[in-house]
């Protein structure tokens, strides 16, 4: 019995290292994996399973990496842009997004999807290229992150609303294409500005 419990164990520790190996290389991709082994149903609080197709649930996940992206980025900038223009327009991305992610973390909740915790490591990157900068050189490549991520925030938006199958996430996309809208054109008026 013994060696049957021995072998056991080094079978079931293999499989652990091989799943450690295989692992998602970022908390995005690691919540879409996550969410894509749950069973689709519309009983999810009592199956444990996720309410929402695989589609919706990458579409939260994916708005979800993109809001917490705009307020660490907006943190960022807050602290270190030299212009008061992209200095207030940082400080709308923390209210409006942080505002946003609010309300998809209870959406998803609700759908039991799982978010990431953290930024994808393409956002991460870009924070830490950012945080290298200073002054106008700063300020010029943070907005211009900001108009690369609201053309793709609002494609995002605009898909889920007409694709999407769960009626509370296009709600929530519907609701937050104007406010992506907003942004985009307050940066594209501020990056005018710098020409």
């Amino acid at each position: 019995m013994k060696k049957l419990s021995y072998a056991l164990m080094i079978v079931l520790s293999g499989y652990l290292i091989q799943g450690c190996n295989s692992a998602p290389k970022d908390a995005k991709d690691a919540a879409d994996s996550l969410n894509k082994t749950k069973d689709t149903t519309s009983n999810a609080a009592a199956t444990g399973g996720i309410a929402v197709t695989n589609d919706d649930s990458k579409f939260a996940t994916a708005a979800a990496n993109a809001g917490m992206a705009e307020v660490a980025l907006g943190k960022l900038a807050s602290e270190k842009a030299v212009s008061p223009q992209v200095r207030d327009y940082a400080k709308m991305m923390i209210a409006d997004h942080g505002k946003a992610n609010t309300e998809l973390m209870a959406i998803a909740k609700t759908k039991n999807i799982t978010l990431p915790t953290t930024v994808d490591e393409e956002h991460q990157k870009k924070m830490n290229d950012l945080g290298k900068m200073t002054g106008k050189d700063f300020d010029k490549a943070y907005v211009d992150a900001m108009i690369d991520g609201h053309k793709n925030t609002l494609t995002l938006m605009q898909d889920e609303t007409k694709d999407g199958k769960d009626a509370d996430l296009k709600a929530f996309a519907a609701k937050t294409v104007p406010v992506v809208q907003t942004h985009l054109d307050a940066v594209n008026k501020i990056h005018d500005s710098m020409k």
